[in-house]
């Protein structure tokens, strides 16, 4: 037979693309029934359309359904519709799509729907997955696409509501003009895995004792095995006053797509006055990030020959410039020449921008808080980051809210079918991308050795990376893990400023990110073997 076909039961059967000459040899294979899952229009009508093939698969004797569907588009009401073809049309039936992924998807939700742990509800769908990830960020599309690049027909579902997916470590670059913020963005169904079937909605709670997830549209999903990263959530409201004047007298944030190019606005504009900059306590994602926006923007004023005009704080929660001690000399050099004034265990609770007032709690070394209130012509702020409720609420947390795990396998202390990974993990590592691109190797080999009844082998380190954007055209590559180990990737002195690791930062790891990371290539990824 010229084309491939993938035999799911001795009743269904899945193939790519195929041909009106190809009917003859579907029909002499004994099959009885086509599906076309594979909608006309798409790509430009290049291939043999549903009418062709019905006339022809008619004239063999072969029963022909059109049910066009969408890549990652999928819904719970297309696989009802399957379902009802199947219990049609006479076996057994081969359905095909362009590569064979959708009609394949559309065949397990058929079957999710009738699969005993799919309990039926009044008034609710529930569906049964192998997998499912609670989570479409870096961390959640980027194990789903290792997962299905080790096991293609593993029953994949990803819970995500957001229509768009970010880049967000270049949020930096932008608000240091050094980046175009429409390349930080795509839309969240050109990055979910083909094979992966992607339900649209917000994870609202987790019952891990009967190995169920509510969603808020009150459906259920139920797993087999469950992997947790749904990201962090910024608690914007801890700060009094923040969330009115955010966007707007002259008070921004990197840690927005939207608020990052208000950013570049005001630090290009701003030739005189106080500029603020803030950090609250950990954990936060990208501990350096807002040492990053210090950086950058006195870098361009340096540059622009108002640096001396501009008075420049730099408010950190923490008591120390950088967790990890090897790279606090070359930073305070740059803090140095940059004349910055450094204002440690100053936490901000307050904003008025109207006002362009500030209020911090300060702690001395005997412990005592007192408010301090500061003027500014800019503000940027990064604020308190929390676990997501529908973690912190949930059996799967720890005393903090965040998801708890082994540090070493990301595997769930008490319910062990179950992962976690990301920023809402427990492990006690930085949380950055470049931490989530590590921890997906580990979770993906630990979960299928799990499906396997093998030992976990494969450890994670802690390693986490913070590109520290200390000028423009200058990058000191802070790479490291559990306990503030040195994990260099690069044969090189780390705590030294290179133009290299600029064009590392700017170029190389976004175009990495978006066709590899997210496409399960894992490129200097490999952890630890026990």
């Amino acid at each position: 037979m010229h084309i491939t076909i993938s035999k799911h039961s001795d009743q269904f059967s899945t193939a790519g693309q195929i041909k009106v000459e190809d009917l003859t040899e579907i029909a002499a294979a004994g099959y009885q029934s086509v599906i076309c899952n594979r909608p006309d229009a798409e790509d430009g009508a290049s291939h043999a359309g549903s009418a062709a093939l019905a006339t022809a698969a008619g004239a063999l004797g072969l029963k022909f359904a059109y049910l066009p569907v969408v890549a990652n588009q999928i819904t719970a009401q297309d696989g009802a519709a399957m379902q009802q073809l199947l219990d049609q049309l006479p076996a057994p039936v081969l359905a095909f799509c362009r590569s064979g992924n959708r009609s394949t998807n559309l065949y397990r939700l058929a079957q999710a729907s009738a699969a005993e742990t799919a309990t039926a509800q009044i008034g609710n769908r529930s569906s049964a997955f192998e997998v499912v990830i609670v989570g479409g960020g870096s961390a959640g599309i980027g194990i789903a696409a290792s997962l299905l690049r080790r096991r293609p027909d593993l029953q994949v579902a990803i819970i995500e509501p957001s229509d768009h997916h970010y880049y967000q470590p270049a949020w930096t670059l932008v608000g240091g003009g050094a980046f175009d913020i429409q390349k930080t963005v795509r839309p969240m169904r050109s990055v979910i895995p083909e094979q992966a079937h992607w339900i649209q909605a917000a994870a609202s709670a987790f019952e891990p004792d009967h190995n169920r997830i509510k969603l808020a549209d009150g459906s259920t999903v139920h797993y087999k095995q469950l992997i947790v990263c749904p990201g962090l959530r910024l608690a914007w409201e801890k700060i009094e006053g923040l969330e009115q004047t955010l966007g707007k007298n002259g008070v921004t944030s990197n840690y927005r797509y939207d608020l990052a190019p208000y950013t570049w606005q005001l630090v290009s504009s701003l030739k005189q006055g106080t500029a603020l900059f803030s950090q609250p306590g950990m954990p936060i994602k990208c501990a350096g990030a807002p040492q990053k926006a210090l950086y950058l923007s006195c870098d361009h004023w340096l540059r622009s020959g108002v640096l001396n005009n501009l008075q420049i704080e730099f408010n950190n929660a923490s008591a120390v410039l950088f967790g990890v001690a090897a790279f606090v000399p070359p930073l305070m050099k740059y803090v140095e020449k940059y004349n910055a004034k450094l204002s440690f265990n100053s936490n901000l609770v307050k904003v008025d921008g109207e006002r362009k007032l500030a209020w911090f709690d300060v702690k001395d070394q005997d412990g005592h808080i007192t408010r301090q209130e500061k003027s500014f012509d800019m503000l940027h702020v990064v604020p308190p980051q929390v676990a997501p409720e529908v973690v912190r609420n949930s059996p799967l947390a720890d005393a903090g809210g965040w998801c708890e795990v082994d540090q070493a396998t990301l595997r769930h202390p008490r319910y062990a079918n179950v992962f976690a990974l990301g920023d809402a993990c427990s492990a006690p590592n930085a949380k950055t991308v470049a931490a989530a691109r590590k921890q997906i190797v580990v979770v993906a080999e630990n979960l299928i050795a799990a499906r396997e009844n093998r030992p976990l082998a494969t450890v994670y380190d802690g390693y986490g990376a913070c590109p520290l954007t200390v000028e423009k055209g200058k990058v000191l590559l802070a790479e490291f893990g559990y306990g503030g180990k040195l994990l260099p990737t690069f044969p090189l002195d780390p705590t030294v400023a290179r133009g290299s690791n600029w064009f590392l930062k700017v170029s190389v790891l976004p175009w990495v990110y978006w066709n590899a990371m997210l496409k399960g290539r894992e490129w200097l990824a490999r952890p630890t073997k026990n």
